[in-house]
């Protein structure tokens, strides 16, 4: 398995009290997946997803990436968050540029891998604006392109679209949908929204709170295109509700 967590909690300490973000989680991820970590706020999903990217590693248990335990950040892996990190005095082609200087990759080059994930991203025509002249769907569009020039093998993806309109996230869904298939890269998102959680990933792994817990984990058989009013979505979407509203004490698996 390519990334495989194991029995890992994280704790930290708040005002002098020990406070517990997720507890005796396990997870198995495969190289190529699509993973949703669903959950409200407060149940260790983002923590988790810190965790597994080696900005705060866990407390007990371990995290392991290919075998090797993981404690600190990786420049093989990227992050992606909500605000979209761009540098305003940078261009768009000098800011998808950006991971790439510090590997002294020639300037003809630089350009070529830039154009190529802006082209992929639909920004070509704006490859020369500045982040202040774009609208908050194409900085983070930006973020993406900038993110797949680098070639990581892990994107983690921390609700990257929570402060977009709804018809901007839909969009960049469907277009994150599409880069993931065809760039064939393991991705680890946080959301805290069923119906976006059923439209992207191969597997949701559903987390409650108090402290953080896989409460399960659901095989998503959606394949190809995936429709949001279409019967078989609205069941998995639907099989989900129920699953936030069951009391379980053990990690269970579904294949819808």
């Amino acid at each position: 398995m390519y990334i495989e967590v194991q029995n890992a909690s994280k704790t930290f300490l708040q005002n002098g009290k020990k406070f517990t973000a997720f507890n005796d989680v396990s997870l198995s991820i495969e190289k190529g997946e699509f993973i949703c970590l669903l959950g409200p706020s407060g149940c260790g999903k983002s923590t988790l997803l810190n965790a597994i990217a080696g900005f705060s590693p866990v407390t007990e248990g371990s995290v392991k990436i290919d075998g090797k335990e993981v404690k600190e950040p990786s420049v093989k892996n990227v992050t992606i968050f909500q605000n979209y990190g761009l540098l305003p005095w940078r261009t768009v082609q000098k800011n998808v540029e950006l991971g790439l200087e510090p590997k002294k990759i020639q300037k003809e080059e630089r350009h070529k891998i830039a154009d190529k994930y802006i082209e992929l991203v639909g920004l070509s025509a704006f490859k020369k604006s500045h982040p202040r002249q774009l609208s908050g769907g194409m900085q983070q569009r930006v973020s993406i392109a900038r993110a797949l020039a680098v070639d990581p093998d892990i994107i983690f993806m921390d609700e990257p679209f929570g402060a977009l309109d709804a018809i901007t996230r839909m969009k960049l869904q469907d277009d994150i949908l599409s880069i993931s298939k065809q760039e064939k890269k393991t991705i680890i998102f946080v959301t805290h929204d069923i119906e976006e959680a059923v439209f992207l990933a191969d597997r949701i792994v559903i987390m409650t709170p108090n402290p953080g817990k896989i409460k399960s984990i659901v095989t998503v058989p959606l394949k190809g295109h995936r429709e949001r009013t279409a019967s078989d979505f609205l069941q998995v979407r639907d099989k989900i509700f129920d699953l936030f509203n069951m009391k379980h004490e053990e990690q269970i698996e579904y294949i819808i």
